[in-house]
């Protein structure tokens, strides 16, 4: 998917300055980020914290966006590696910052984009935008393969492990499953995430940054 006209119109108009254009981003995206954000936190209180820290990370990031992303992908995206922030800093370790969410028609929409973590904010677009294409792609293809197999607990596991980045013995508690039915759908991932981004040379480094030691 590619940014629309609209799309590049407002981030012009919020690149020169204009406060109604801001507004506007706001008013489009904001329900939807928080709605985002309460799926995985129960705090409404800092659900609203990571909104807010997630228009200012746009603002920061501005120059880095790329024109072709749609907009809503990269808000998504940051509000992503907020949240990934957030639960590390409770205590939690999330693995990847990476899942697909069901949109309204329910099309699956990219919640990751270039900007997922900021690291990649931190090298060039060009170089961000491919790596984070070739897990998006690998796990969005993963998913799919799930929802038609009927695969929901893996579904499921990639969710609580991978985004809320709970430990697997809890995994195992919520879905009625045993640890190692828990561990078994991890590693399976995975290895389907390393195997890609090995595939497509991305530095070791990069696949840390990923939870994909």
């Amino acid at each position: 998917m590619v940014a629309s006209e609209a799309d590049r119109q407002l981030v012009e108009r919020i690149r020169a300055g204009e406060a109604d254009a801001w507004q506007q981003c706001i008013d489009l995206y904001e329900g939807r980020l928080l709605a985002f954000a309460r799926t995985r936190l129960q705090d409404r209180s800092a659900a609203e914290d990571i909104v807010q820290e997630t228009f200012l990370g746009f603002l920061k990031a501005l120059p880095n966006y790329d024109d072709r992303t749609p907009l809503e992908s990269w808000l998504f995206s940051i509000a992503a590696h907020k949240l990934i922030d957030f639960m590390r800093r409770s205590g939690r370790r999330p693995v990847l910052p990476l899942l697909t969410s069901e949109s309204k028609d329910g099309a699956a929409r990219d919640l990751t984009g270039p900007g997922r973590a900021a690291s990649s904010m931190m090298r060039s677009s060009e170089k961000a935008k491919s790596e984070a294409t070739v897990i998006e792609s690998c796990l969005r293809d993963l998913i799919q393969d799930f929802k038609t197999n009927g695969a929901w607990e893996r579904l499921q596991c990639v969710e609580l492990i991978f985004v809320l980045g709970w430990a697997n013995k809890d995994v195992a508690v919520r879905l009625n499953t045993t640890e190692q039915a828990v561990a078994n759908h991890k590693f399976f991932v995975v290895t389907k995430l390393k195997d890609a981004a090995k595939s497509a040379k991305i530095q070791d480094s990069i696949l840390l940054d990923l939870g994909l030691e």
